[in-house]
């Protein structure tokens, strides 16, 4: 799942973590479930377990561009005659 943020919320996130080295994604997860305490990760909790490497073109880093990369691979294709 992909989430997007405001530039002081990514900042006030980012501070958060490192004073508490912490990730962000388990900050936003334990702010998103309510709890207020994070709940222990088991291996129970990852259907699987990947590692890949992706050409990423013209467009790297598409972490950081990826809303350019889908509008790239949804537009219409180009009909050749």
């Amino acid at each position: 799942m992909m989430i997007q943020i405001d530039d002081d919320t990514y900042a006030s996130l980012r501070k958060r973590s490192f004073e508490e080295k912490r990730s962000m994604a388990s900050i936003v997860r334990e702010c998103l479930s309510g709890s207020g305490t994070p709940r222990p990760l088991s291996i129970r909790d990852f259907s699987f377990v990947g590692s890949c490497k992706s050409k990423q073109g013209k467009l790297a880093p598409v972490s950081e561009r990826h809303d350019e990369a889908l509008a790239e691979v949804l537009a219409p294709k180009k009909r050749r005659r």
